[in-house]
């Protein structure tokens, strides 16, 4: 079908402002351009209770945001972690798919305001993320969930960190993770069809994405690792990965990173299941004001997040 009509409009619209490419804004600026832009291009009903708290990342405090939607008993929670290369986003720019995703699932969704980079390099964002898990794993009964029922997600970097986080709680043994939600993440450094396909034209650019690993990385030698790559994850932690949710945009220059991963998680034995959406670009997710695709796939990812965690909770204990 080609890039959806929809999507076509909104890439014009973009081209019109002629604003610069994060890459040339600096830091500072590309943040606020982004908190600018999601503001404009996601929005949500707010639903459900939000509470704000404070706890300790990797070296200082990290802000999170707990969305409770009004249940009975324990529920299931997903531990979200907002996309951004790493470098810009945070709850706010997020705010919109958490509230949905609470609203719709049944289950306590726990935003992360990670570090960002370049004040936080790798691996800092990755020690945040898995110790806000770990709280969330700690702390379950506390905010009204059932610690069997925990799930990490993330779009983009944060899928990259969510991806991370289960292997590590794989390695440290320290906390249970029972499923992964990775949403068009980052799998991989290494160049695939679609990243020399897509990467111009497309709202994610090849520059812009050099510019994210650049701040991000502090030298080459963090390509190889498998907690800023995740396709690098050795076949024997890899068989013991939670099950996944996988979703990826056709145009897309991460769609076929996405794939491989699922692919690897597959072909180790773990349940996942695969989704790539027709006609759609990296960040449609938070593009719902424009793409009707967006508000149909932040539902489908409630409504994934609902089946495996309220309405099949029986299958968590075999």
């Amino acid at each position: 079908m080609g890039v959806h009509p929809q999507v076509q409009f909104l890439l014009q619209m973009m081209e019109s402002r002629g604003l610069p490419p994060l890459e040339q804004l600096g830091v500072q600026e590309a943040r606020q351009a982004f908190i600018t832009s999601a503001t404009m291009m996601s929005k949500a009903e707010k639903k459900v209770k939000t509470e704000d708290r404070m706890i300790q990342g990797a070296e200082k405090e990290i802000a999170i945001r707990i969305y409770t939607p009004e249940v009975s008993g324990l529920t299931g929670a997903l531990v979200y972690y907002h996309g951004g290369g790493w470098v810009i986003g945070n709850i706010e720019t997020h705010d919109a798919l958490c509230h949905t995703v609470a609203a719709e699932s049944g289950c306590i969704v726990v935003s992360v305001d990670y570090g960002l980079a370049p004040e936080s390099k790798f691996p800092e964002p990755v020690e945040d993320a898995y110790l806000a898990a770990k709280w969330a794993y700690e702390h379950a009964s506390e905010i009204g969930v059932d610690p069997k029922r925990i799930a990490v997600g993330g779009d983009s970097a944060g899928g990259n960190l969510a991806a991370a986080v289960t292997y590590l709680a794989v390695e440290r043994k320290d906390l249970e993770i029972a499923y992964q939600m990775l949403l068009y993440p980052s799998t991989s450094f290494e160049p695939t069809e679609s990243y020399e396909k897509y990467s111009e034209g497309y709202y994610l650019t090849k520059g812009t994405m050099e510019w994210f690993r650049e701040q991000y990385l502090t030298s080459v030698d963090d390509t190889a690792s498998p907690l800023a790559a995740p396709m690098l994850i050795p076949d024997a932690a890899t068989k013991q990965l939670p099950p996944a949710f996988i979703m990826t945009a056709e145009f897309d220059p991460l769609c076929d990173g996405g794939e491989a991963f699922a692919n690897k998680l597959k072909d180790a034995g773990v349940e996942v299941r695969y989704v790539c959406y027709p006609g759609m670009i990296h960040g449609f997710l938070g593009m719902t004001e424009f793409l009707t695709d967006g508000k149909k796939a932040v539902s489908e990812i409630a409504s994934e997040l609902k089946a495996k965690f309220v309405t099949n909770v029986s299958d968590l204990s075999k």
